[in-house]
Parts: structure tokens; sequence; C-alpha cells
């Protein structure tokens, strides 16, 4: 069962869409969304009393066994509504959680997916250990005097720390690469953009690579970089990142932050947008917001409108005022325009090897 409140957000209707595919790509079927309107959530439950009580109606008539809220909820309120519901209540959040775990296929990528959804359940721990609040002191690991939630608390805390320092190493390995990449003079490019907009299918047609690529959420979680050969006197090595959307929880993007430094430290930025989706500038908005958290918004951008083979748009190159690039349309699934967006590469790295030669002189 899903959960949709209308804030009286622009973006409502495409939120609600997103969070169907959302669902699916984490593998559970929803039988029904139960829609509604506040002007603000309630403290308790999220949703009004009413609201909750056609919820619970419509969780007992199809049987559910979860529901998802489109929100993200308080372990209070989260833990009000599972009473209330007598079934599985998890939040937004909880379900991006779930499906990178899924998607997770590097040692760095299920570390900082653990990483992630340990500093959610901090805040949830008291739920699973009501029953085990009074004290029981001197047994095994325990302090004298300690809780059962206290003992967990203290064993999360030593593994976050333990996550922490691998992504540090994983950290520093990519620094490393990216000191000799830089030696090497090669410009590093970054493909960046919403969840499922092409950005897998078209650094495989770039690079020649077999990057998992798929028409679902969060396709790729694992950074992967590979050389573009473009003739140009400078290299171009180009990396696939995780896909962003809307409301990124902030502990994805704390935990992905050794991955997001490919994007950080990039010399440019291919954002890719679904030049199909009617709603392409919000999300080209969203992503834009999410680049400035990781302190990647003034990093020079060509935003690359994919998709086009769904649209009446011809391949094209459009420039600003200087005749620099910053928009090319093409089809990475259909090849269309891909030769435009080589030569935007070209461009952009002999640029950059003119600059590094001169600073260099």
């Amino acid at each position: 069962m899903l959960v949709a409140l209308d804030f009286g957000d622009d973006d409502y209707a495409e939120g609600v869409a997103e969070l169907r595919l959302l669902v699916s790509s984490a593998g559970v079927n929803a039988k029904a969304v139960v829609k509604g309107r506040r002007e603000r959530p309630d403290s308790a439950f999220y949703a009004g009393k009413g609201k909750v009580d056609e919820i619970a109606d419509a969780v007992a008539a199809t049987q559910s066994q979860l529901v998802v809220f489109n929100h993200e909820l308080s372990p209070v309120q989260e833990r009000n509504l599972e009473k209330r519901l007598s079934c599985r209540v998890i939040d937004r959040t909880s379900l991006i959680l779930d499906i990178f775990a899924q998607r997770a296929r590097s040692f760095e990528g299920k570390l900082q997916v653990e990483l992630a959804q340990l500093d959610h359940l901090a805040t949830r721990l008291v739920r699973g250990w009501t029953h085990l609040e009074r004290q029981k002191g001197g047994i095994g690991m325990r302090g004298p005097g300690e809780t059962q939630l206290e003992t967990d608390r203290r064993l999360l805390a030593k593994r976050v720390k333990v996550l922490k320092e691998k992504l540090a190493k994983v950290e520093a390995q990519r620094a490393v690469q990216r000191r000799s990449r830089n030696r090497a003079h090669l410009l590093s490019v970054s493909l960046v953009g919403y969840t499922n907009a092409g950005k897998s299918t078209l650094f495989n047609r770039l690079t020649r690579g077999d990057a998992y690529a798929a028409d679902q959420l969060f396709a790729t979680l694992d950074t992967t970089t590979r050389k573009v050969h473009t003739g140009a006197a400078a290299g171009v090595v180009l990396s696939d990142t995780v896909g962003f959307i809307r409301r990124l929880p902030h502990t994805l993007v704390a935990a992905f932050r050794a991955t997001l430094e490919e994007t950080v430290h990039a010399d440019v930025l291919l954002h890719v947008v679904d030049a199909s989706s009617a709603d392409r500038d919000a999300q080209i908005s969203a992503v834009n917001s999410v680049l400035k958290e990781i302190g990647a918004d003034t990093i020079p951008q060509i935003l690359v409108y994919n998709k086009i083979d769904l649209t009446p748009f011809p391949p094209q190159v459009e420039s600003d005022e200087y005749g620099k690039i910053t928009r090319v349309w093409i089809s990475a699934s259909a090849g269309q325009g891909l030769d435009l967006l080589r030569n935007a590469l070209v461009q952009v790295a002999e640029a950059a090897f003119d600059r590094r030669s001169v600073a260099a002189a």
C-alpha cells in the first residue's frame, strides 16, 4: 500500500509516479495508492487520523503486508503507524536504502550502503528493543548496568567507525588514481544526472564498455572509470556514477561521498537529462541541488539531452555567445548525435591541454 500526501508541491503528480517506479525497482507489488491533501504533517502519524483510518481499511481490504510513505517519517511516527495499521511501515528513505542494498555489487558499494543503513537505523533502535529497556548488567560484552539498547547502540557505533575507516582507505586510493591521471594529462569527465536518464548506456557507447544498464531506477551504484579515445592531444577519462533523485536522503549522500569524490574532482560534468521526460526541468534542478550539497556545483557542465529518439528533437549542439558548448542533443541507445558529443569532448580536452601546457611553461 502506497501513501502519497499532497502538501501543495508543483511536482506532486510526478512524485507519485516516481514512487511507483521506486517500489517496482525494489521488487514490491503496489496494490493501491492512498492520496490526500494536507497543509502540514501530523506530529503523531504524519497523516491525519481520518486518513490513517482510510489507510487501515485499505490495508485490510487488500491484505497488504507493507505500507510505504512517499515522505520521510520520524521514528515516533513510524512506530505509531505500525501499531495502528498492524503491519510494517517504511518511509521513502528506507525504500531507497533497500534498493541500494539490492543493487550494490562492489566491495566499496556494499560498504557505503551498509554505512547509510546503519546511520538510518541508529535513530530507530528503540523500536526493536522496547521490551529490553530494563537494566541487565555484566553479561557478555555489556558494561555494568548497561541496557540492551545501550549495548546495541555501542556495537552499532563501533561498526560505523570500522566502515568509515575502510571507506577512507578507498578514498585515498581514488586520490592516488586521480593524481596519476593528472600527470598523464587526462581530462577527467564525470557522468551525472537523474536516475534512469541513460548514463550507463551513454557510458558504454563512448567507452565500448559493458557497465550494467537497465530501464530501472538506480541500476548503477558502483562507479566505473574508462578511457575514451577521442584522438585529442589530451585523453579523456569518463566515470559513470550513481544517479540522483528528488530528496535524495542525506545519509546516502554522506555514505557515498567516496564515490562522489569522482564528481567533485572532475574537470567537466556531462549532465545527462532524459529529454523525453515532461519533468526534465525539475530533474535538472534536483541534480544541481545534490551537486551543490557535495561541493560540485562550480564544475563546468555540458547538458546532454538523451533519448531524443522518443522526441521530435534532432541531434544538435548549442553554444553560448563565446562559442563554448553548453548543450548536446543525442540518443545513446539509437546512436544519434554521439559524434557531436565526441567532438564536444575533443574541444574541451584540447582547451584543457592548452591551459595545462601554458601553466607548465
